[in-house]
């Protein structure tokens, strides 16, 4: 009996003390979205050609509201579209009283920025480039501050409207708008 009880409190001390964690476990669709192609976002820009149309093709943004605003058709929404979606809804809107059979390509000019944040040189927002990983993205902050956590990070994604959270090793890839955060360390 008196094994009993010493168990109990045992294995009630051990769930209190995980209880104070703050560790989740990274959820699946934060390494999901990594294989799906890439949807807009507010802060990005692109390069939209129309061909034989040298007044509509130019470098456009991405506004806070998530629109694309274009010549003659006025605004498109683009925050969560591929840049193949952008292209069709694009011709499509030409196509009512504009252009006969427009041709348009879309494609990323300038990607959203990552910010980077914690334990490390020069925390701070950067430009994406593609194939931009976590320790990429510290070396450019400056590199690791002296009290700096080197296992692993936080980051903080959007995805399909939903902010996550999730911890990650330096080897993990990145994505335009991802928040890394260099937690300090204990010891």
């Amino acid at each position: 009996m008196k094994s009993t009880a010493s168990l109990f409190r045992a294995l009630l001390a051990v769930s209190m003390l995980a209880g104070c964690s703050s560790y989740r476990p990274t959820p699946a669709a934060f390494h999901e979205v990594l294989d799906q192609p890439y949807r807009l976002g507010a802060g990005d820009r692109v390069r939209v050609t129309v061909f034989e149309q040298d007044g509509l093709t130019n470098t456009y943004s991405v506004d806070q509201s998530g629109y694309l605003s274009f010549p003659l058709v006025g605004a498109i929404p683009a925050r969560g579209h591929t840049a193949q979606q952008m292209e069709k809804a694009i011709a499509d809107k030409l196509r009512q009283g504009y252009l006969r059979d427009p041709d348009v390509s879309v494609e990323i000019d300038r990607y959203r920025p990552i910010f980077v944040m914690g334990e490390v040189g020069a925390a701070g927002q950067y430009s994406y480039v593609p194939g931009l990983t976590v320790q990429k993205a510290i070396a450019i902050a400056g590199g690791f501050s002296p009290r700096a956590n080197q296992e692993s990070v936080d980051i903080t994604r959007d995805i399909n409207g939903k902010v996550m959270t999730g911890r990650v090793v330096t080897s993990d890839p990145l994505l335009p708008g991802d928040t890394v955060y260099v937690r300090e360390r204990l010891f």
